[in-house]
């Protein structure tokens, strides 16, 4: 890929979680491309592979590794072994995350039918379930809080070092449906914030970047039908995105690159960036 403009990355380390996926693989690949060596951690292996061995194709260097975000040892063995290949870490990107039908609504606003006519196919807001909310809540929050506890050791012993969380539109205003998805993200720019200033005395900065819509393997789904055409989820969407369209992974890679260079966001912390094409911004009318 061809980054917006270059920082230089060389003899740095990064470790982007959830790194597999659309939006962090292009993430990785922007990071690569400054000169930083990239391990990239995903659950599903075959993922991580693949965009590794894209990066070391295209002559940049990267580690695959399988990880589980929300077992403690399996982020401690991911340590080690990036320790062992690249050494100290001094960036991490959050990017493990996503949502589950157990903490998701099937209809946007409740009538009370829902409750007097119950239908199968009906998932009402008295349908989740703790464990279902608990999933999603964990996925985002403790996928986020976990995988800092390991590797931002690293930098708060050298007092540098840059960690990027990926919140969501979802944490400035929830959308319909999804209340544990929601919930979970503004709990991780909440913690960007808290997180920033615990930090701050010891020369680790910690910023998140919010994306707006952007079209990846879990929503795919839900914001277009196989012909490509929008469903109507996905036509609210634009209806309500000022630049009237949804994001290009590629989008992510100048906000990103930005926080992550010290010359230029040296005093840059505690921030939450929305790439979001307006639609934080809009009320509607």
């Amino acid at each position: 890929m061809s980054v917006p403009f270059k920082i230089d990355l060389r003899d740095q380390v990064a470790v982007i979680t959830g790194g597999g996926g659309i939006l962090c693989g292009v993430m990785a690949k922007a990071l690569a491309e400054c000169g930083a060596k990239v391990a990239i951690l995903d659950l599903r292996p075959d993922y991580a592979r693949k965009v590794a061995g894209e990066i070391n194709e295209a002559g940049g260097t990267a580690l695959a590794l399988a990880c589980n975000v929300l077992e403690k040892p399996s982020i401690e063995a991911a340590h080690e072994q990036v320790q062992a290949a690249f050494g100290l870490v001094d960036i991490l990107i959050n990017g493990a995350g996503g949502n589950h039908p157990k903490g998701t609504t099937s209809k946007e606003f409740l009538a009370v039918e829902d409750l007097t006519e119950k239908k199968e196919d009906v998932r009402t807001f008295y349908d989740l379930t703790a464990d279902g909310v608990q999933f999603v809540f964990n996925l985002n929050f403790l996928g986020t809080f976990l995988p800092t506890q390991v590797f931002s050791r690293d930098m708060v012993l050298r007092r540098r070092g840059n960690i990027i969380n990926i919140s969501s539109m979802n944490a400035f205003k929830p959308l319909t449906k999804i209340p544990a998805y929601s919930a979970a993200k503004a709990a991780v720019s909440n913690f960007t914030q808290w997180l920033a200033v615990h930090f701050s005395k010891v020369g680790v900065r910690v910023n998140a970047i919010a994306p707006g819509f952007f079209l990846t393997d879990q929503n795919r789904s839900l914001l277009t039908q196989p012909d490509g055409s929008l469903t109507a989820r996905g036509n609210t969407i634009i209806a309500h995105t000022p630049q009237g369209g949804f994001g290009k992974p590629e989008d992510l890679v100048g906000p990103l690159l930005w926080l992550l260079c010290n010359e230029a966001s040296g005093f840059v912390t505690g921030q939450v960036i929305a790439v979001d094409g307006g639609f934080s911004a809009f009320s509607g009318v």
